[in-house]
């Protein structure tokens, strides 16, 4: 028998790689996405209060890159080594403050001179978040699942029936996908396995406790309960009232106090070499680039303000459309050249406007679109 009569002897025709998502994928990406702004906002906020202290004596300097790295191997190590459901968890989180560790340090490998504070850190610390954040949003998308994904999920799911620490209500959701399974018609062969991991489960009804939801669970549930009992219609349209007029004044400073020194030629060149002499303008080039900045903010601010003033005239449908486009394009563009002239404060503004922007797509998917 030759070399290739065998390889096609053994050949798989049946054979299925393609990816699967985690059953906790998206969570675990939110981990990361949280414990990564919070290393980036901890690390800075620290070296600014302590003076930037450098641990190390003579020409040794440890920068903080390196543990950032050593996080980033020890995130690796931990889902490699260990199986438990909780591993991908722990790595997430330990991803996450690995990376804000490393990148927080970015301004030392795009510069010649190893410049920890060049401006142009800020804008690529934050682009790196937001493509973290857009790979959160196609994770966490609800997608349709196909028999073997669906199976994948109730084989890692049944971890915890190995660890003793499956509640009630999980066991009767790992049943219902078991039923799932037992009636798909694409994979025949999977039935029998899901009838007899269901009837497993069934007979461990006496075995089952209830099981105190862990604390993750807990937050969702907590959070479910504040936003029905506290955020109904009517206190979530004030309260993104508020947060849109919020974003607008706030957006409007920049343009206003820039109209404001234009008018006065002498307090504008005090502004432009006060730029110039904390680098971040360079030429004329730079100043054009600011002048963009301030007629960005300037006319997303007025958007902003007719997005509420719908809202505020019961036209929310689309005053909410273009509240939520609005704050897009101020996070995904606007801010990174905001980021690059006011450096890291810009956080605050950042946060702020997601917030508001959560806020509106909840009550889009509340109480308009599922009317």
């Amino acid at each position: 028998m030759t070399l290739k009569e065998k390889k096609k002897e053994t050949h798989n025709p049946h054979k299925d790689r393609s990816l699967v998502l985690r059953f906790r994928a998206g969570q675990n990406i939110v981990i990361t996405l949280l414990s990564f702004a919070f290393s980036v906002g901890a690390t800075r906020l620290f070296l600014e209060l302590t003076g930037y202290p450098k641990l190390g004596g003579g020409e040794l300097h440890i920068a903080h890159v390196l543990w950032g790295g050593l996080l980033l191997f020890a995130a690796a190590l931990i889902p490699i080594i260990f199986v438990n459901d909780w591993a991908a968890t722990l790595s997430a989180l330990v991803a996450g403050l690995g990376v804000g560790l490393f990148i927080d340090e970015v301004g030392k490998f795009i510069t010649s001179s190893n410049d920890y504070f060049h401006p142009s850190a800020a804008p690529i610390v934050y682009v790196f978040f937001l493509l973290t954040v857009l790979l959160a949003f196609q994770v966490r998308q609800n997608r349709p699942k196909s028999t073997r994904s669906k199976m994948y999920e109730i084989m890692e799911r049944f971890s915890e029936v190995l660890d003793r620490d499956l509640s009630a209500y999980e066991r009767e959701e790992l049943i219902q996908s078991l039923v799932e399974v037992g009636k798909s018609e694409d994979r025949k062969e999977l039935s029998a396995l899901a009838e007899s991991m269901k009837q497993y489960l069934q007979t461990q009804n006496s075995k089952v406790r209830n099981i105190h939801p862990n604390f993750l669970d807990r937050l969702k549930i907590a959070l479910i309960k504040f936003e029905r009992k506290f955020l109904t219609r009517p206190k979530l349209r004030i309260a993104i009232l508020i947060g849109l007029l919020g974003s607008a004044i706030w957006s409007l400073v920049s343009p206003i106090f820039f109209f404001s020194i234009s008018k006065n030629a002498l307090e504008l060149q005090i502004f432009y070499e006060k730029l110039i002499s904390n680098r971040l303008v360079r030429n004329a080039n730079g100043l054009n680039w600011f002048e963009t900045r301030v007629l960005m903010e300037g006319s997303l601010a007025l958007i902003i303000l007719i997005a509420a003033l719908l809202i505020l005239l019961k036209k929310e449908k689309i005053g909410t459309w273009l509240g939520m486009i609005s704050l897009i394009v101020a996070i995904t563009l606007v801010n990174l050249l905001v980021f690059y002239f006011e450096q890291f404060s810009t956080i605050l503004l950042a946060t702020f406007q997601f917030l508001v922007l959560v806020l509106i797509m909840r009550y889009r998917n509340r109480f308009i679109l599922n009317k």
